[in-house]
């Protein structure tokens, strides 16, 4: 049984040894590296599908790790930190991260915290088939004047010039597009986009509208594609 290649990056032996153990348990192929570096390396040559990313490493820390697998690849990515400062968590979100883990944490959470992962990529990659943009008209793309959702490529093109997202603002821009000139609150985008089990909170939202807002907006200080409906969360117009 094997249910997906995962990188565990972590330079505590007894807890890799832990996490390889428990990971393997569940089906899953386990690749591990003890430094930033030789995590650089392993992603590159084994291609994951979600990596556990802890932040304090010898040499380039996980921070940078993160940043830089973004800019290569759309994994997903499960931080771990001894810090418990919202900043933290909050640059983990803004380097690329998708979720994160506060040690102590118990195996059971880190398990479902990788399945969630997990599933939310198979399902987005099943919904592409069934997407719609308008009632009946299945398709791959969805178009809103310059601004074009490519769900196969899972890339954006906004006029004319082609945007490789972080894998959480594309979910959350498909999610918004779905649902386009409907108020959606932050609790209810934290359900659908992260699921249940994520824990960071609505700060997590706004980071990743900021984000979408510099890439689809002519001007992002002035939005007019996602809009903020204040005390509640956005409305996407298109």
């Amino acid at each position: 049984m094997n249910n997906g290649k995962i990188l565990v990056v972590e330079d505590e032996p007894s807890l890799i040894e832990t996490l390889d153990y428990s990971l393997r348990k569940q089906g899953y192929e386990v690749i591990t590296a003890v430094d930033g570096r030789k995590a650089l390396e392993e992603a590159r040559h084994q291609t994951p599908d979600l990596i556990v990313l802890d932040i304090m490493l010898p040499g380039l820390d996980g921070f940078e790790v993160c940043r830089i697998l973004r800019r290569e690849m759309n994994v997903p990515i499960i931080m771990l930190t001894a810090r418990t400062e919202e900043v933290d968590k909050v640059v983990g979100l803004e380097v690329g991260a998708d979720d994160y883990l506060t040690k102590p944490f118990s195996m059971r959470e880190l398990i479902a915290r990788v399945k969630a992962n997990l599933r939310r990529v198979r399902i987005d990659r099943e919904e592409i088939t069934t997407t719609t943009t308008t009632p009946n008209v299945a398709t791959e793309r969805m178009i809103f004047d310059e601004l074009t959702i490519d769900l196969s490529r899972r890339e954006v093109t906004f006029q004319g010039r082609v945007h490789h997202l972080k894998p959480k603002e594309f979910d959350l821009l498909v999610f918004l597009a779905r649902n386009r000139g409907i108020v959606l609150s932050r609790d209810l985008i934290l359900e659908r986009v992260w699921g249940w089990e994520f824990d960071g909170g609505s700060r997590t939202v706004d980071v990743h509208v900021r984000w979408l807002r510099e890439k689809i907006e002519t001007n992002p200080s002035d939005p007019q594609r996602i809009i903020t409906v204040r005390g509640i969360g956005y409305r996407f117009e298109g």
